[in-house]
């Protein structure tokens, strides 16, 4: 969307943060995907790498708990890690039937190359904000997140 369309948008659609949010959120996932992409390199990877160097060794169905990944999708992106050698998968000993999936060193060069990454793509992303507004920004989307994600709220009626 360009500066004219905004200016175009009639202004009860302008007003909407909903639309809003809606719309930087497309932004910013274009720009992390087109970004992630130019290193071969997908959010869905970046996140599972980062869950496991923080969370350690643990099941795929925890994994796909913890980066809110599908549990038919991560057996692709644990499949696409491992190729690269990134991440390992092993029996679990304490039930044959579950794998345990395991960051390796160079999964963990990895998430610190994604890291920088990332890191340079916020910024672009946030350029017309101060770091305290972007603070505050990410405050209130955590909020509102951790609000709709509780049981019983809005989001998890009807």
């Amino acid at each position: 969307m360009t500066d004219d369309d905004l200016r175009a948008t009639p202004a009860a659609l302008r007003l909407l943060p909903s639309r809003t949010l809606s719309l930087v959120a497309m932004h910013a996932d274009r720009l992390v995907n087109e970004g992630l992409a130019a290193v071969d390199a997908r959010k869905w990877h970046y996140a599972a790498l980062v869950a496991l160097r923080e969370a350690g060794p643990v099941s795929q169905a925890e994994l796909s708990r913890r980066t809110g990944i599908y549990r038919s999708d991560m057996v692709a992106v644990i499949n696409e890690l491992a190729e690269r050698g990134f991440v390992e998968r092993t029996p679990d000993p304490a039930d044959r039937r579950r794998n345990v999936i395991t960051i390796t060193p160079e999964g963990i060069e990895q998430v610190r190359r994604l890291q920088t990454l990332i890191a340079d793509l916020q910024d672009e992303l946030f350029a017309p904000l101060s770091q305290p507004e972007r603070e505050q920004l990410s405050g209130l989307l955590t909020r509102l997140l951790e609000h709709h994600a509780r049981p019983g709220s809005s989001s998890e009626q009807g």
